[in-house]
């Protein structure tokens, strides 16, 4: 504009004109995000396998590519994690918004958007700090240390634009009160600091009752545990706030983590390839017409995609999508096949290669392949289990018919077997050393893919593509959960408090009982953070907590694993905090609501089933034992 022009003069752009635009503009980088986190994955798919290509084929391993794998897994969870915020996928509890009138709701609602907002625009500005203190530094392989900090920076500066074309999109009024109301109480922390410093909060405090109201909020739980440790390391003061960057970056660069997307990956590439329904319709030829039947499919069905795809989302998604619709054709109530779906998911937790398995191993330093062994006789006892209590259940039902699908039982058998492969080569290829559980998941994507369009024909290039982006998506929002849960960790443990906790424990389970008072506790501890918290968190902050005092307890960390990972499931699928269930519900397309008591026989089921197994350890490790995983 050129010097001495009139304001008044230029053409002013129309309030909902602008809007458009914005939401143009967001619009464009959501595909852009979308389309680099897929091209990021199949990136790091590339690296991974040509790895071990060259070690067996070559003899001569890549020596840069776990690093560059590493990167690559950064770039994906702030990539995928910005996707995820951009389409709302990122999961909160929604149990408390929801009993709000609309205006109240809206306010909340806005201000939550805020928190978000706030939160990514802090992770860029701290990423971006921390990249200039690490900008000389370099690998071990001599790659630049900013190639695992810059995707922080560009995956912030993506969210926080998200976050605000959310805020464009919330009322005026409601978004104007929010931001008001939160920089008052803002205002009044700092006021209180420093009038009263020796009555001021601690930071503790400050982060367990930022994360209450986040959570009471509906603020997705990632953002949620960041702005905890925002909070921790703002009022802490001694720490300087780039370390926030650093600990969110730590949490997620390790190889053993790349499992996550490539598991994911898939489970869904079976869901979009016709794997799923044809193996779903197999074990439906063969369980029958019998009372109960579609919820004993739906019980084999978790077991067999569990032990795939890896993830609960994953998991759930592809059954719930063909059993819950068959349920209500056939006139059974879909609210009792939702209940029966979550518990199911709480017995698929144990089998592998469920991710939260894969979690636990990583942050608690046990091993994986042991806790895949570790947790089949449980997962097995779950199902009959279920299956038993359907049969009780469902004595006096009708059996719903079969439906026809033009395919006869030896093309489903055929199907079943092809189908089968992934497995074979998820299980026999880490069992036979050929590869790390990482790598073998690769491998499985790429079989996974050849039959979808090879075989059975489903599986176009263009479902490919949408396919990678779905994956990167739900990758990103996991990761993205792994890295927030670390930064939380990182405080809790500078300000000792799972010292704190360890002692309390030990006491008490000395003075009540020894460990297995212990054992109870751990229990219920866990049920609860899982509802609160989701898997995933709850497993990063309290699994390291807790495995050590096990030990002096005398319980094998495996044993122990086990437990804690059933016990954060009950939780996960819990009403009615459980995020878990919500993921059901939306999948059979029923309220909360109307699932709580159907849920709660199953709950009760799956919480005896669980005290059995803390009870009775040798249920746990006779098999990781007979492989050697145990003395």
């Amino acid at each position: 504009m050129a010097l001495g022009t009139d304001m008044r003069t230029l053409p002013v752009v129309p309030q909902h004109l602008a809007a458009r635009i914005a939401q143009s503009g967001i619009l464009i980088l959501r595909r852009t995000v979308e389309a680099a986190a897929a091209l990021t994955l199949l990136a790091d798919l590339i690296v991974v396998c040509l790895s071990v290509i060259y070690r067996y084929a070559f003899h001569d391993p890549l020596q840069w590519g776990d690093e560059v794998a590493r990167g690559l897994l950064v770039l994906l969870a702030f990539l995928g994690g910005a996707a995820a915020l951009a389409e709302r996928r990122h999961v909160g509890i929604q149990a408390l918004l929801a009993r709000l009138g609309p205006d109240r709701r809206a306010l909340v609602e806005a201000a939550g958007l805020w928190v978000v907002f706030a939160v990514a625009v802090a992770l860029t500005f701290y990423a971006w700090d921390y990249s200039r203190t690490a900008a000389e530094q370099v690998t071990s392989y001599g790659l630049p240390q900013n190639l695992f900090i810059y995707p922080m920076v560009i995956g912030g500066a993506a969210m926080s634009l998200f976050a605000a074309g959310h805020l464009i999109e919330a009322p005026a009024r409601p978004r104007a009160l929010a931001l008001g109301g939160l920089i008052l109480l803002v205002a009044v922390l700092l006021a209180w600091e420093l009038a009263l410093p020796d009555f001021a909060p601690s930071p503790l405090s400050v982060l367990l009752i930022s994360f209450a109201l986040c959570l009471a909020g509906g603020v997705p739980i990632a953002f949620a545990l960041c702005l905890c440790a925002l909070t921790f390391l703002a009022t802490d003061g001694d720490i300087p706030l780039a370390v926030f960057a650093q600990q969110a970056a730590a949490g997620i660069d390790n190889f053993v983590l790349l499992a996550i997307p490539f598991f994911v990956l898939t489970g869904l590439a079976m869901e979009v390839n016709g794997m799923s329904v044809r193996l779903i319709e197999l074990l439906r030829r063969m369980v029958g017409e019998r009372p109960g039947g579609l919820g004993i499919v739906t019980v084999l069905s978790m077991v067999l995609f569990s032990g795939i795809s890896g993830s609960k989302l994953a998991d759930v998604t592809a059954v719930g999508t063909v059993m819950i619709p068959a349920m209500r054709r056939s006139g059974q109530d879909p609210a009792d096949g939702v209940a029966l779906l979550a518990a199911s998911a709480i017995m698929a937790e144990t089998i592998p290669p469920c991710i939260n398995m894969i979690i636990l191993g990583y942050v608690a330093n046990i091993s994986i392949g042991g806790l895949f062994a570790a947790g089949l006789v449980p997962a097995g006892f779950m199902a009959l289990a279920l299956i038993g209590g359907v049969f009780v259940m469902s004595s006096k039902a009708k059996p719903a018919p079969l439906e026809p699908s033009g395919r006869t039982l030896l093309q489903l058998i055929g199907s079943g077997i092809v189908s089968l492969g992934v497995i074979v080569i998820i299980f026999g290829g880490y069992r036979s050393g050929f590869a790390t559980a990482t790598e073998v998941a690769a491998f499985a994507v790429f079989y996974a893919i050849a039959v979808g369009a090879l075989v059975f024909r489903e599986l176009t290039l263009a479902k490919t593509a949408k396919l990678f982006v779905g994956a990167a998506t739900l990758s990103g929002m996991i990761l993205f959960v792994v890295a927030a849960s670390q930064t939380v960790a990182f405080v809790l443990t500078i300000d000792q408090v799972p010292q704190g906790l360890a002692h309390v424990l030990i006491a008490l389970a000395h003075g009540n009982g020894g460990g297995w008072v212990f054992m109870l506790v751990s229990i219920a501890l866990l049920i609860i953070m899982g509802a609160a918290l989701e898997g995933a968190p709850a497993l990063i902050i309290f699994g390291p907590l807790l495995l050590p005092v096990a030990q002096q307890f005398g319980f094998d960390p495996l044993h122990y694993g086990i437990v804690l990972i059933i016990a954060m499931g009950i939780g996960l699928f819990a009403p009615p905090l459980g995020l878990g269930l919500y993921t059901s519900c939306a999948v059979g397309n029923v309220p909360i609501e109307q699932t709580a008591r159907p849920i709660a026989k199953y709950l009760l089921l799956m919480l005896a089933c669980l005290l059995v197994l803390a009870f009775v350890p040798e249920m746990t490790l006779a098999v990781p034992r007979a492989l050697g995983f145990v003395k």
